[in-house]
This record gives C-alpha cells, structure tokens and sequence, in this order.
C-alpha cells in the first residue's frame, strides 16, 4: 500500500504521439515522440507486438512524465505510457473524448 501523498508525487499527463516508428533490432519496441503541449519528449514504448507505427500516430495516451529517464536499446525513453496489460500484450488507454496534450490525469 501507499499512501496518498506517494501517490501525488505521480506527474502523470495526456501526451500526442505525433511520430512512431520501430526500433531496428527489437521485435517489441516503438520510438515514439509524444506531444504535451509545452514540450514534445521521446518514449520507448514495448507495444511493437500489438501496435504498428501507423496505428499510434495521433493516439492521446497517459504517460508517466517524472519518471528519470533510462536508455534502451541506447535510445532515452523519457516517461512511461501507462497501459493495462491483458495476457501479457499491452492494451492502451485513452481519454474519452479529445483533451488538450499535457492534460493531467489525476
């Protein structure tokens, strides 16, 4: 358990992923650029499995922004899509209807 204030300490907002493309190499990765409104970032996002590149363009996504960013596959992912994870593929999740990037989820 955590408590609501570990909680709150989660920035997590919508972000646009205005380009995806495969990782060379890797059968489950995706390079995405996402849009927040005020800053795009790049996320390495293991969906390759169940999502092609095309498929995600224009797709508004919740993404964990304060999250320090890693290298994998020595690309920076700079947040982490939050996604539900069904039999082990990731299923995405969006809003309802069209918000503005950088929306905060809470």
């Amino acid at each position: 358990m955590i408590t609501f204030d570990d909680f709150k300490k989660l920035d997590i907002r919508i972000g646009r992923v205005i380009s995806s493309e495969k990782i060379e190499g890797a059968d489950k990765l995706l390079k995405l650029e996402v849009d927040f409104g005020t800053e795009k970032r790049q996320i390495v996002a293991g969906i390759a499995e169940v999502y092609t590149p095309e498929q995600m363009l224009g797709k508004e996504i919740p993404v964990l922004t304060n999250l320090e960013p890693r290298k994998i596959r020595g690309i920076e992912s700079q947040g982490m899509i939050l996604a539900v994870d069904v039999n082990g593929k990731p299923i995405l999740l969006h809003p309802e209807r069209e918000v503005m990037p950088g929306s905060i989820v809470r």
